[in-house]
């Protein structure tokens, strides 16, 4: 069986896009692959953090994935940090990973923004971290959105960079996998962005953490434009806002966009934002209520975290010990 592998940082509580965009196809991948998924506390330390609130996020990341479909016995779910092997094999990858690759990501660009001179070394060289993680595991295959694809091809670099300059074939060259109708859920206050949790205004993004009230308001306000809508997927062309307000309607129901505007399109904004609110509070409600359930049993996160780390290990550290002996640490 194929190898997937993906991590999410635990910084604030997963929104709607998340999971639509990631979450639920990690749920799908648990039977379709051997699935290592990872809490990825490493990461979230490239900018700085409040020690009590990222101890909280870790577990509460945790509680979410778990709420959300991840089962421990169908996949291995752990915390970055546990395991060493990331930050060691980090270490020796950057030593074939070269400037000018890193010089091109232009994820650093965004969040460092002005103030290059000032951002964290961590923040420049988290790629190649996040290579490490792959690689570890030896994943054939990662989850990736569009905002991920160019450290994939950074992580693919380094893997055929590793091979050439030690003459082994240790690490696969890892795939992309991009999966369902709602890869990139957009802002409801501007379908131009992507749904972020770190855009001031909380009135842009669903939380999964929302009640039924919060969504109805939520999507009541959502920017629309005047136009019913079309019966077909060509009519929301040059219309962002409606665009997005169909993907999630059809991600939430697992069906087609033509499949939604065949039986709402015609309709106006005041029909088709209510029916949007009943869909999306069907869908989160149980996934709310799971997650408050967790958040409470703070000793079975941990036992689910230090479980999965016990298993990550046993498969990352046979791999380092590959990687010492090609690079002649060890014989």
């Amino acid at each position: 069986m194929s190898r997937v592998f993906s991590g999410i940082q635990p910084t604030g509580n997963l929104h709607l896009g998340n999971y639509l965009g990631a979450i639920r196809n990690w749920v799908t991948m648990q039977d379709a692959y051997e699935a290592i998924f990872c809490v990825v506390d490493l990461h979230a330390i490239t900018v700085p953090q409040d020690p009590a609130v990222l101890r909280r996020g870790i577990r509460e990341m945790t509680a979410a994935l778990l709420a959300s479909g991840l089962d421990p016995a169908r996949c291995i779910l752990f915390q970055q940090s546990q395991v060493r092997v990331h930050a060691e094999l980090a270490w020796v990858l950057s030593c074939s990973a070269r400037m000018g690759w890193l010089g091109r990501m232009t994820q650093f660009k965004e969040k460092s923004g002005k103030d290059r001179e000032g951002a964290s070394v961590g923040l420049f060289t988290y790629p190649v971290l996040q290579a490490a993680d792959i690689l570890a595991y030896k994943a054939t295959h990662v989850p990736v959105g569009d905002d991920q694809k160019q450290h994939l091809e950074l992580a693919r670099d380094i893997a055929q960079k590793f091979n050439t300059d030690y003459g082994v074939d240790l690490f696969p060259l890892p795939e992309p996998v991009i999966q369902g109708p709602a890869t990139r859920i957009m802002s409801l206050r501007d379908g131009s962005a992507k749904m972020s949790k770190s855009d001031p205004s909380d009135a842009a993004r669903i939380n999964m953490t929302d009640d039924a009230d919060a969504i109805a308001q939520k999507i009541k306000r959502a920017r629309t434009d005047d136009d019913a809508l079309p019966s077909e997927p060509a009519g929301l062309a040059g219309r962002p806002e409606a665009a997005n307000l169909v993907a999630i309607m059809a991600a939430l129901e697992n069906v087609s966009v033509a499949d939604v505007l065949t039986r709402h399109g015609g309709q106006g904004f005041g029909q088709f934002k209510p029916a949007l609110a009943d869909v999306m509070v069907a869908v989160l409600a149980p996934i709310t209520a799971r997650f408050t359930e967790l958040c409470k049993d703070t000793a079975y996160l941990d036992t689910v975290l230090a479980g999965g780390a016990v298993r990550a290990r046993a498969i990352a550290e046979p791999v380092l010990a590959q990687v010492h002996r090609a690079i002649g640490f060890t014989s």
